[in-house]
C-alpha cells in the first residue's frame, strides 16, 4: 500500500515541531517502511515548502499561509489542493482530529480520523467552554471519514459520543514503541529519589498537583528532588505567559530547594532522564493515551500515573504501577513514598511496566492492525 498521514507535526532535524502526536506518527511510519509500504506525510503549517525522502518516507512540508480574511478556509483549501495534486498512486490518508483540520476539503483519497485528541475531546475532559468554532471545524472534519482509530478505549467511545458517531466505525489502535530503542540495561541503577515528570508545563498535564505533592513528600523524605520537561507554555485560566512562573508561586520554600526545570532537551537526551529517575509521575487530568507513560515502562521505571479514562489501559494498579486521581494529593505521596522505601517494589513494577509494552506497546504488533484498516477502507 501507499499510506499518507497529513499533520502538524513531526519529530525530524527539517521539521520545526514534534510532539506527542508526531512521535506515535513516526514510530508507526517507520513501522510501515520496515514492513514494504509505501509512506507519504504531508505536514502542513511548515516554515516552508520542500519536499525530500530520508529512511524510505517522503516528506511534504506545506508551508503556512497568511490570508487578510478567512485563512481557516482558505488554507485547508491551500493544503487540499496540494494533496490532491500529489495523490497519484496514494491508496489512503490518515489525519488528526485535532483543530479539524479536514474541514471543507474535498479530497480525492479515502480519509481515516485518529483521535489523537481534539479540542471537543480536551473541553469535555477538562469542562472547559469550547469555541463555537473550533466545535464547528472539528464537526465538519470527522464526518467526512469512513473510519477512526483512536489509542485506548475511553478516548474512542467518548470522541465518538460527543461527535454523535456510529461506534461501528470506531477501531481501537493503541500508540506503538519501536521497543528495540528502549532498552534499560541496569534498571537497578538510578539517582534514589528523583521523581521525574515529561511533558509541557500546562494545568491539563496536573502540574500543580504534582507541586503540591512534592510540597509535602520532602516533608517526609528531606532527600527528595522532583524534574520536570517540557516546553513552558500559556495559561489559559490566568492568562499567563508562563505556566512554569505559576508553579514556582505554588512551591513551599523547601520545595522549590529541590525542583530543577530542564525546559524542552533534545529526544534524545529524554531517555537519559528517565533512566535516572527513582520513580516517573504523570498526574494527567486530559490524555488520549499518554505516551510518555509508556516510555517510561518500555524503560522499566516504576510509574504513579493517572487513573481517570485512557489510564485504565495502560496500567494494573499495583501490579505495573500505581494509579491515583491526580487531585488526591495524599494517594500519590503514600505511593512515591512507597517505591522510596521499597527498592525492590520499585523493580518489580518496573519489569513488569516492560512486559506490559511489549504485550501491548509493540509497534512491531500493532502495524499489523492498522494496516488491516487501511486495507480493508482502502479496498470499499
Amino acid at each position: 500500500m501507499h499510506i499518507a498521514y497529513l499533520t502538524p507535526e513531526y519529530p525530524h532535524a527539517r521539521i520545526n515541531n514534534g510532539g506527542g502526536m508526531g512521535t506515535s506518527i513516526e514510530n508507526l511510519v517507520k513501522a510501515l517502511v520496515k514492513n514494504n509500504q509505501q509512506v507519504s506525510v504531508f505536514v502542513y503549517g511548515s516554515r516552508r515548502s520542500e519536499v525530500f525522502t530520508d529512511g524510505g518516507i517522503t516528506f511534504h512540508l506545506i508551508a503556512q499561509k497568511n490570508y487578510k480574511v478567512g485563512g481557516f478556509y482558505f488554507y485547508r483549501k491551500h493544503i487540499e489542493q496540494y494533496i490532491n495534486n500529489n495523490a497519484q498512486n496514494i491508496d489512503i490518508l490518515e489525519a488528526p482530529d485535532w483543530t479539524g483540520i479536514t474541514a471543507f476539503m474535498r479530497l480525492k483519497l479515502p480519509l481515516v480520523i485518529r483521535f489523537h485528541g481534539s479540542d471537543t475531546y480536551f473541553c469535555h475532559i477538562e469542562k472547559r467552554k469550547q469555541k463555537l468554532k473550533n466545535k464547528w471545524f472539528e464537526m465538519l472534519a470527522v464526518r467526512k471519514a469512513m473510519a477512526y482509530i483512536a489509542p485506548t478505549y475511553f478516548a474512542g467511545e467518548k470522541s465518538m459520543e460527543l461527535f454523535k458517531l456510529p461506534k461501528e466505525k470506531l477501531k481501537v489502535i493503541h500508540y506503538g514503541l519501536e521497543l528495540e530503542n528502549f532498552n534499560n540495561n541496569h534498571p537497578e541503577e538510578f539517582e534514589k529519589y528523583r521523581v521525574l515528570n515529561i511533558g509541557t508545563l500546562i494545568r491539563k498535564k496536573g502540574v500543580f498537583q504534582l507541586i503540591e505533592t512534592f510540597n509535602k513528600l520532602v516533608e517526609i523524605e528531606p532527600k527528595s528532588t522532583l524534574v520536570f520537561i517540557g516546553a513552558d507554555s500559556v495559561d489559559i485560566h490566568t492568562g499567563s505567559d508562563s505556566t512554569w512562573e505559576l508553579m514556582q508561586n505554588k512551591m513551599t520554600d523547601k520545595a522549590a530547594l529541590s525542583i530543577t526545570y530542564l525546559g524542552k532537551i533534545p529526544y534524545e537526551l529524554v531517555q537519559e532522564q528517565i533512566k535516572k529517575a527513582h520513580v516517573c509521575v504523570f498526574p494527567s487530568l486530559a490524555e488520549t493515551l499518554g505516551m510518555v507513560t509508556i516510555e517510561s515502562m518500555a524503560l522499566q521505571k516504576a510509574v504513579v500515573n493517572t487513573n481517570i479514562g485512557w489510564a485504565q489501559d495502560l496500567i494494573e494498579h499495583g501490579v505495573n504501577g500505581f494509579m491515583h486521581h491526580p487531585d488526591d494529593i495524599d494517594a500519590y505521596v503514600a505511593s512515591i513514598k512507597e517505591l522510596f522505601e521499597d527498592l525492590n517494589l520499585t523493580i518489580k513494577l518496573g519489569q513488569a511496566g516492560r512486559v506490559k509494552t511489549e504485550d501491548k506497546f509493540d509497534i512491531q504488533k500493532i502495524v499489523y492492525q492498522n494496516l488491516e484498516l487501511y486495507k480493508s477502507i482502502s479496498s470499499l
